[in-house]
């Protein structure tokens, strides 16, 4: 990454939100996030993308600020959503359990520790719960102490991945018990996670999981920090894909092609696998079957690039960012 002073304190919120086919609120939500109730911008905040998905009906909103200015965005944003999404009417593919169903928080700088997302982590649990009556939410990552279970396992605990969660039989970390309005938050803190959906030709989701399955990280010969869905999609299947960040080097024998963009917080060495490694990989195993490519998408940006927008948007005084990353990045 890079190393201006503007990016030392900076941190990113990947704010999932359950709603897409209403752009209109989703960029309501976006704007909620820089500007205060009378239109005054909030200091040294952006948001560098909006993402929407018709089919699976979520968007991820891109929001960086100082570690200083971060809650107070997030929790704006998350106010918002939850007066303008009710999780009774909710219907999509990817799965998911609340109007705001993951809040992320992931350091950009080299002077923002662990200890520092974990704070802000637990102050916007904390916080959604007391300005949203209602609302209940979960913690992972570093926010999950001491056990710090990643995001996938604790989904798991809470039966994100069911297609109707029971939330009646939810215990949540903070608030209440769940309710169907509002659903349940996940919200914690981590090295940064990559989002990288690559698409294969075909309608066969049992074929777009075995390939989840072999890329897995959990599985024998999988990609390290690889968390993975096969999702129905455009009518094609979608292999979703959390790329977590991993501490230290990786592996000798996958890094024969790309390098593994690599980033350090507190003095402590991270990575992750890089989206052509992913895509070449499912190509691979589709190939196999018989089955063609279709592309692939970040959702968002990696880690690097994040950050290099976010202090070029900040330092140019752009607040909504997603109108201009088109005319400057692409």
């Amino acid at each position: 990454m890079a190393t201006s002073s503007l990016g030392r304190r900076l941190v990113a919120c990947l704010l999932n939100v359950s709603e897409a086919r209403r752009k209109d609120l989703v960029e309501t939500v976006a704007k909620a996030a820089l500007y205060n109730t009378e239109g005054v911008r909030h200091e040294g905040t952006t948001v560098l993308n909006i993402f929407n998905d018709y089919d699976y009906n979520r968007s991820v909103i891109t929001i960086v600020a100082s570690i200083d200015s971060i809650r107070e965005a997030i929790l704006c944003a998350c106010e918002k959503t939850c007066g303008l999404i009710d999780m009774q009417t909710h219907t999509g593919v990817h799965p998911c359990m609340g109007a705001v169903d993951l809040i992320p928080i992931y350091p950009l700088g080299e002077e923002v520790r662990a200890e520092d997302c974990t704070k802000e982590a637990l102050a916007v649990a904390q916080g959604l719960t007391e300005r949203v009556q209602g609302t209940s939410a979960f913690l992972f990552g570093w926010a999950d102490f001491p056990l710090q279970r990643g995001l996938a396992h604790r989904r798991k605990e809470m039966g994100w991945f069911k297609k109707t969660p029971d939330l009646r039989a939810i215990r949540a970390d903070v608030g209440p018990q769940p309710q169907k309005r509002f659903g349940l938050t996940g919200v914690g803190a981590s090295p940064y996670v990559m989002n990288c959906n690559v698409t294969i030709d075909t309608q066969d989701v049992s074929l777009g999981r075995s390939i989840a399955k072999a890329i897995r990280e959990s599985t024998l010969g999988g990609l390290p920090g690889v968390q993975v869905l096969a999702l129905p999609h455009q009518g094609a299947v979608e292999i979703a894909c959390n790329v977590e960040s991993v501490k230290g080097n990786p592996p000798d024998h996958l890094t024969a092609g790309e390098p593994w963009p690599s980033f350090s917080i507190g003095g402590e060495s991270y990575c992750h696998a890089p989206a052509s490694l992913i895509t070449a990989r499912v190509a691979e195993l589709a190939g196999r079957q018989g089955v063609s490519m279709k592309g692939t998408a970040l959702v968002g940006f990696t880690p690097r690039d994040c950050r290099g927008l976010a202090e070029y948007a900040l330092s140019q005084g752009i607040a909504e960012f997603w109108k201009e990353q088109r005319r400057i990045r692409m």
